[in-house]
C-alpha cells in the first residue's frame, strides 16, 4: 500500500469513532506527518480526548494522557530520582511524558513551573532532572487541549510555548445532522467502540518514513518567498496599511514560516503531489498564526482578532503567479 493511501485509511479509521470534525482528523494527521505539536480548542463535549487517542491506537503508538491540574508538579510529567531502600542509589523513574504520542488534557490548568518543563521536551525532544538531560522517543508528539480562557481555572500560556505548537484548532460544535448521528451511534452502542481497536495499516515505522518523504517535497522560491512575506509581514503591518499600525503586540517569529512550510509540504504529500502551491499556503495560514499573533488593547478596541487579521494578510500579500 502506497504511504499517502496508508494515511487515508488511518482516517478512514478515525470516521469510524469520531462523527464530524473532518477539519480536526486532517490537521491531525498533518502533526503527525510533520513532527510538529497541536493545540486544541473548545468547550468540554466535542471528542477532542477520543480523537487524539484513535489516532495513536490507529499507527500502534504508545499514548499516554496527562491531566493537567492546578497541582500539578514538574516530576508528575517528566518523571524524577527514586530512593532505592535497598543500595541506596537514587533511580530515576520515567514520567509519562516518555511515550510516542502524549495527550495533555486541559493544559492551561496547570501552574508556570509545569509549563516550563513541558516546553523543554516540546521544543527539544528532551527533558532535564537533576542535572540530567534524557531523549524523547523519535516519533515524540504533544496533542494538547485547552478551555477557552474566559473559563474558570484556566490560564493563558506563555508566548514561548504558544509558538512550539505548529497548529492550533478551534474545534466547532457539530451540525444538527452531525449530532443525529451521534446519537444514533450511542444508542446502538457504536459510538467510539473502534475507540481501542488499531489500525491495521500503519506503525510508527511508517510514520517516520512519511516524514522523509515529505522532507523531500519541492517548495520553489516564489512559494518560499510568499510563505515568508505573509509572516514577516506580521512584523511590520503598517507597511501593508497604515490603518493596521498598532494592531499587533508581537507578530510571528521565523519558527511561524518554518511550521508553516512544513504543515503546507504535508498537507500537499497528503493530496498525491510532489510540490506546494499557494492555496496550500492559505489553506493553513490560520491555524498556523492564530496562536501567535498577540493583539493590543488598540487593536482589541478595534474589534481585531488573530482570524480577522490572517483574513487581511491574505488580502494584501501579493500571491505568486507562476513558479510553482
Amino acid at each position: 500500500m502506497a504511504n499517502q493511501a496508508r494515511f487515508q485509511a488511518l482516517k478512514q479509521h478515525l470516521q469510524h469513532v469520531i462523527v464530524g470534525q473532518e477539519d480536526l482528523l486532517d490537521k491531525m494527521i498533518i502533526a503527525l506527518l510533520t513532527g510538529g505539536h497541536i493545540l486544541l480548542e473548545g468547550p468540554p463535549g466535542l471528542a477532542k480526548t477520543t480523537a487524539v487517542k484513535a489516532l495513536a491506537n490507529g499507527i500502534h503508538a504508545r499514548f499516554q494522557r496527562i491531566q493537567f491540574t492546578p497541582d500539578l508538579m514538574p516530576g508528575d510529567v517528566i518523571g524524577s530520582d527514586v530512593l532505592d531502600m535497598n543500595t541506596g542509589t537514587l533511580n530515576f523513574v520515567k514520567g509519562p511524558i516518555f511515550n510516542d504520542i502524549i495527550l495533555a488534557d486541559e493544559i492551561n490548568r496547570a501552574p508556570p513551573k509545569v509549563q516550563s518543563a513541558l516546553l523543554e521536551a516540546m521544543a527539544e525532544k528532551q527533558v532535564t532532572s537533576n542535572g540530567h538531560t534524557r531523549t524523547l522517543p523519535e516519533l515524540f508528539l504533544v496533542m494538547a487541549t485547552q478551555n477557552p480562557l474566559e473559563q474558570s481555572g484556566t490560564y493563558p500560556l506563555p508566548e514561548a510555548q504558544l509558538d512550539r505548537f505548529m497548529l492550533h484548532l478551534i474545534l466547532k460544535y457539530p451540525s444538527e445532522q452531525e449530532e443525529l448521528e451521534i446519537l444514533r451511534r450511542d444508542r446502538t452502542h457504536e459510538l467510539g467502540q473502534n475507540h481501542e481497536k488499531p489500525s491495521p495499516f500503519l506503525t510508527p515505522e511508517n510514520v517516520l518514513h512519511a516524514r522523509k518523504e515529505i522532507a523531500q517535497q519541492h517548495i520553489s522560491e516564489p512559494v518560499e518567498r510568499y510563505i515568508v512575506a505573509l509572516i514577516s509581514a506580521t512584523r511590520k503591518l503598517d507597511t501593508l496599511d497604515a490603518c493596521l499600525k498598532d494592531i499587533l503586540e508581537v507578530g510571528a517569529s521565523p519558527r511561524a514560516s518554518i511550521a508553516l512550510l512544513h504543515a503546507t509540504s504535508t498537507y500537499a504529500w497528503l493530496q498525491g503531489r510532489d510540490y506546494v502551491t499557494p492555496d496550500d499556503v492559505i489553506h493553513l495560514l490560520p491555524d498556523v498564526l492564530r496562536h501567535r499573533l498577540i493583539i493590543s488593547f488598540s487593536g482589541r478596541a478595534q474589534q481585531w482578532t488573530a482570524n480577522k487579521l490572517t483574513e487581511k494578510l491574505i488580502q494584501l500579500v501579493p500571491v505568486p503567479l507562476t513558479g510553482f
